[in-house]
């Protein structure tokens, strides 16, 4: 984007430990600057490199960019919103990756912040780009399955992963948000004006997380929530449909690293994506 001219010269990086970011350069350069021709890799970090933790870091790489910027957030689910709305306050657009907040109330305050300084903030839910992913949702926009009746979906990431999520993994975040968002995201938009959520339930499975980080924290979760549609005519409800979204990050390896897909099942007719 910066060769294309897409975007100004100066790009940020932002972590908590600066201890990390020769290793990071070093990985840069060596995956990207060695392979492709002048193109540019220079960043500007946050904290300083002798830094060994310092969680307000963004606050000081946050004031040395100008409104209008842009700021992205990939940290760990509870951090999003107190970076995100000093961000905004700031006058930078934001993109988020999912969920954006953990909770409704901070959700309806960076909406509102937004809103007063005038500012783009969007969540990256990566999968409504997916191809075959916005193909099912066409078809169920324009009613070729039918009215809702099912919904399964499952996500997964290696067990080894829990290493990388070590810090937060089951303190500040559980794997539902962090997986499960993605399904329940695309399922919303897939009903959209069609159907809504009106009863919501959980149950999950521990053991394998709890013995490799020694702690309690939930292995997989599964949410079962009750559907109501719509009639889009009249706005009434008519039939129901039951939906199960389930995420884990104690699965083995396999021939990727996040299993991914859905069933969805319809008056008229069903499609199944993996």
């Amino acid at each position: 984007l910066r060769k294309r001219g897409k975007i100004g010269k100066k790009i940020g990086m932002v972590g908590v430990r600066g201890v990390k970011f020769p290793a990071i350069r070093q990985h840069i350069n060596t995956a990207i600057a060695n392979r492709y021709n002048n193109l540019n890799t220079d960043f500007v970090s946050f904290p300083a490199d002798d830094v060994e933790a310092d969680p307000k870091a963004y606050l000081a790489a946050l004031d040395e960019f100008q409104p209008g910027d842009i700021c992205c957030i990939f940290t760990p689910d509870d951090t999003h919103f107190d970076i995100a709305l000093a961000a905004i306050q700031r006058g930078m657009h934001i993109m988020i990756t999912k969920p954006a907040v953990k909770t409704l109330e901070h959700h309806r305050q960076l909406v509102e912040a937004a809103r007063q300084k005038n500012v783009l903030v969007c969540v990256e839910f990566h999968k409504r780009y997916d191809p075959c992913y916005r193909d099912a949702h066409d078809r169920i926009q324009n009613d070729e399955l039918g009215p809702f009746g099912y919904f399964n979906a499952y996500m997964s990431q290696p067990a080894h992963q829990l290493e990388t999520f070590r810090r937060w993994a089951g303190i500040s975040s559980d794997i539902s948000y962090y997986l499960n968002s993605h399904h329940v995201d695309v399922h919303c938009w897939c009903l959209q004006g069609k159907a809504r959520p009106v009863r919501v339930t959980a149950c999950a499975s521990s053991g394998e997380g709890s013995q490799r980080l020694g702690r309690e924290l939930e292995d997989t979760i599964s949410l079962l929530v009750q559907w109501q549609n719509i009639d889009v005519s009249s706005k009434q409800p008519t039939s129901t449909g039951t939906a199960v979204y389930t995420s884990s990050w104690t699965a083995s390896k396999g021939d990727t690293h996040t299993q991914q897909g859905f069933f969805f099942h319809g008056h008229k007719g069903e499609i199944r994506i993996d």
